[in-house]
């Protein structure tokens, strides 16, 4: 994407400058060298002091959070479709930045049914790839309780993508969102494999990684997140939490929320509201 190819210099030097913990061969030294006499020119080129990624946004004075409200969501996946167009993500049923999980919970059972958009038996619903939706296959089934969970990266404080890219094309930034630099990205998938949340999928025509950026290029100019807007229920919240009366901060006051798997000292940045031990 050209917004996570024009980065500035500042963001490539504090997390490049990590590559000589993360390199393990010849190649991926090569790699970070390269990368880091890129950001070396970039840098020559912004002494102004221009702010990333425009003059007008400093990303130094925001810090921002996502809210999730199960009780709210209907599974409508207009936010899927949404984050789809927003962000040019292939139009099949496999490739997502965020995504919608359903949990049914039937009479006798312990654990929660769980399926999403993806489920072979609701693309076969929907008669297409290119749309989602969930099938009714609960309709003759005594349902106990059932819930819909909206999922997406995370943008965790402590995030472990950005601890093993060996080339820092995984980065956070200044105001707490995660990003990709496709430029750096070789596509070695180890970002994949070291999030806990499955938030990251594999670009096979690009052959780059890719995910949820909260729509970056949209925040950075006051906008909100392309699945936040369309949402009908208001069962997405955004906002900076530098703010104490944003969106989120009041969703984060006003109700007793969690993250998902705070065991693996992540830290997310993505408060949930309406859901149970087994959603992870």
């Amino acid at each position: 994407m050209k917004l996570q190819r024009d980065l500035s210099s500042a963001a490539r030097r504090e997390f490049l400058g990590k590559l000589g913990l993360a390199a393990g061969c010849a190649g991926t030294v090569a790699a970070g060298v390269g990368a880091l006499g890129a950001v070396q020119e970039a840098e020559a080129k912004t002494d102004g002091g221009a702010s990333f990624p425009t003059p007008d946004y400093d990303w130094t004075k925001h810090r921002w959070g996502y809210g999730v409200d199960a009780t709210k969501c209907i599974g409508c996946l207009r936010c899927v479709e949404a984050c789809k167009k927003e962000n040019h993500v292939a139009g099949d049923a496999h490739h997502f930045r965020t995504w919608v999980e359903r949990y049914v919970y039937l009479e006798g059972e312990d654990k929660p049914r769980i399926d999403s958009q993806q489920d072979p038996v609701n693309i076969a619903a929907s008669g297409s790839e290119k749309e989602y939706r969930f099938a009714n296959r609960y309709k003759d089934a005594k349902v106990e309780k059932a819930f819909f969970v909206p999922k997406l990266c995370n943008h965790c404080t402590h995030p472990a993508c950005v601890q093993v890219c060996p080339t820092g094309a995984t980065y956070k930034t200044k105001d707490g969102v995660v990003l990709i630099d496709h430029t750096y990205c070789i596509g070695c998938q180890y970002c994949v494999q070291a999030c806990p949340y499955g938030a990251r999928f594999f670009n096979d025509v690009e052959h780059v990684t890719d995910k949820c950026t909260w729509c970056y290029h949209r925040i950075t100019k006051g906008l909100q997140p392309a699945c936040v807007e369309i949402c009908p229920v208001g069962a997405r919240v955004f906002g900076d939490l530098n703010d104490k009366q944003s969106p989120i901060s009041l969703f984060i006051r006003n109700n007793r929320v969690q993250v998902l798997k705070p065991e693996t000292g992540n830290a997310p940045n993505v408060y949930y509201v309406g859901i149970d031990k087994e959603v992870n």
